[in-house]
């Protein structure tokens, strides 16, 4: 390992040289990329078993948990895993691209740590009081529900510490600009990072100002908390913390690319303009959980749900056709041009960066996304959002699309920061795949069962004991039943991805990264891609013919989908 000291004025940092990327590693930032990815991974564990116990309870067939623990552990399975699992992992990727990728140092590396120590013991503190009994009052505590004040204080603690890590981030890129660590402008998978990082400002903002009242409140110091206020303060919270998950997805998504076949952006100012669109609208797609509350008034609905979603949507889409175009034209560079998908049907499918990455995208675009697109406007969310339609939704975004590809880049991450040999390759390889394969079922039986009217975050849907009734249709039950055989299956993949992990952490050889970067192939993508030739025969060859096909197909997808909800619901109210 080649070790370089830097002099007196750059803080003595310690620095080690990739040898695969050519990057200089900071230390301090290493030790701290690897503290954050295991409590990530250990939060995951823990989300992951709660989730199991909850689908098993809503398979209605099965019906594990009383009522009591069902609510339970669904709080704190949203905490674990739409907070935990996600922060923990995007501050270890935030010191990777502000540090690692710019050859830079971790500046103050004690208030890292402490920040660390402020969100892991908030996040046990949340933990052990949800399980104690004393917080039943759901993920989002609208008031004037009431948990003992270590709910909200383990809340405010975690994020505190995300801020410190935030903070942090733009500590080190100011650092490495003045240093001169890098030149040109920064890296984009690190400009979507700083998006991801400024999304997160206002969001962790956004939740202290809805969680310190409700602290002070529960501590009888004030004596009440508006609803409306805290229910507008939570959701610019809670839905935005998903935006923050989305930026930091798609930079993984650049950075497996370029990692498993070679591809960089054919126009990279476009896609960080997509970013741009991220940071100036993106945060307005809040509006969807607001949409059946009385507080907002309609002028601000209607925007939200119309313009301001449309231009956030549109850097999507310029993402949606950049990552795929980029990785045809790499491929095609490497003489896969007969027809339209030949460079498709060619990809290193067994790489489990790869087959991460466009299951990622397939269940986040074509499941989230366009269900996303739907139920954020104004009409039919009057109609889905109580239903189990929404977390579909967001099971095919956050939980399919996010965590595939925060698992995909696991796998570069143990041999590059780790320095450990990564065991058990092919469950590696057909990892993806079976969690995949499970969070489609999972998501597609949710929203099944939503449009048929089962409800979100209810127990039981036959209402047993209640003084009414409500008529379920049997075909529900099947919907509910695809739901939990995906759910098996995903924490099936997702137990899978646990096993590699803990195994080549703590059983695998202590190594430096050899030259290879990929899972499953002797080629290393980084340096071994053929540059096209300049005639024009080579460049009609190289053009994303296959990417702006399969675009064109989302959008009619998108389209069809969109217009048939209309159509449902204009025969919701039909008058004859």
């Amino acid at each position: 390992m080649a070790v370089a000291t830097l002099p007196r004025s750059q803080a003595k940092a310690e620095f080690r040289t990739c040898p695969v990327t050519f990057l200089k590693v900071d230390l301090a930032a290493e030790r701290l990329i690897i503290a954050n990815a295991v409590a990530a991974v250990v939060f995951l564990l823990i989300g992951g078993l709660y989730a199991l116990l909850i689908a098993l309870t809503r398979w209605q067939a099965v019906h594990l948990l009383n009522a009591t623990w069902f609510y339970r552990l669904l709080t704190a399975h949203g905490f674990n895993m739409l907070v935990a699992w996600m922060v923990f992992f995007e501050v270890a990727g935030l010191y990777f691209g502000s540090a690692i990728m710019l050859n830079a140092r971790m500046v103050k590396p004690r208030l890292a740590w402490l920040g660390f120590i402020l969100m892991a013991v908030g996040a046990v503190m949340f933990n052990v009081i949800v399980l104690m009994g004393k917080g039943d009052v759901m993920f989002t505590a609208y008031v004037p529900l009431k948990a003992h004040p270590l709910f909200y204080l383990g809340f405010i603690l975690f994020a505190v510490g995300a801020l410190i890590g935030v903070g942090l981030f733009f500590a080190n890129l100011v650092m490495a600009k003045r240093e001169k660590t890098y030149e040109g402008s920064v890296p984009l998978v690190t400009f979507g990072l700083a998006t991801a990082a400024i999304l997160a400002v206002y969001t962790l903002v956004a939740g202290a100002l809805a969680l310190v009242p409700a602290l002070l409140w529960s501590l009888n110091i004030i004596p009440s908390v508006d609803p409306t206020y805290y229910r507008n303060m939570f959701w610019a919270f809670g839905h935005p913390a998903q935006q923050v998950n989305l930026a930091a997805m798609v930079s993984i998504w650049y950075m497996l690319a370029s990692f498993t076949v070679g591809a960089t952006p054919l126009n990279e100012k476009f896609s960080r303009l997509a970013f741009v669109l991220y940071i100036l609208f993106i945060n307005l797609g809040s509006a969807h959980h607001l949409l059946v509350d009385p507080g907002p008034g309609f002028a601000w609905k209607a925007t939200n749900t119309s313009y301001a979603m449309y231009l956030a949507v549109l850097g999507s889409l310029i993402h949606a056709f950049s990552i795929p175009a980029a990785i045809e034209v790499a491929q095609r560079r490497k003489g896969f041009t007969k027809g339209a998908f030949d460079w498709l049907r060619k990809g290193p499918w067994r790489e489990p960066g790869f087959s991460s990455l466009v299951i990622s995208m397939v269940l986040f675009g074509w499941v989230g996304g366009v269900t996303g697109v739907v139920i954020g406007t104004e009409q039919i969310n009057m109609l889905a959002h109580n239903t189990l339609r929404l977390p579909g939704h967001f099971h095919a975004t956050v939980v399919s699309g996010t965590t595939l590809a925060f698992m995909g880049a696991t796998y570069y991450l143990i041999p590059l920061i780790f320095r450990r040999e990564l065991r058990l390759k092919k469950w590696a390889s057909w990892q993806p795949y079976v969690f995949g394969s499970g969070m489609l079922l999972v998501s597609i039986g949710m929203i099944a069962a939503g449009l048929q009217g089962v409800p979100r975050r209810h127990w039981d849907i036959t209402f047993a004991g209640s003084p009414f009734s409500i008529s379920i249709p049997a075909a529900a039950q099947i919907s509910l039943a695809l739901f939990g055989v995906g759910a098996l299956i995903a924490i099936t993949g997702g137990i899978m991805y646990l096993t590699v992990v803990l195994v080549s952490v703590f059983g695998g050889k202590r190594r430096e990264a050899h030259r290879l970067t990929l899972v499953m192939s002797d080629a290393n993508p980084l340096v071994e891609y053929a540059l096209p030739n300049k005639d024009k025969e080579a460049e009609g060859k190289l053009a994303p013919q296959g990417a702006f096909i399969l675009v064109l197909a989302f959008l009619i997808f998108m389209a069809t989908y969109y217009l048939t909800n209309w159509w449902l619901l204009g025969r919701t109210w039909l008058i004859r």
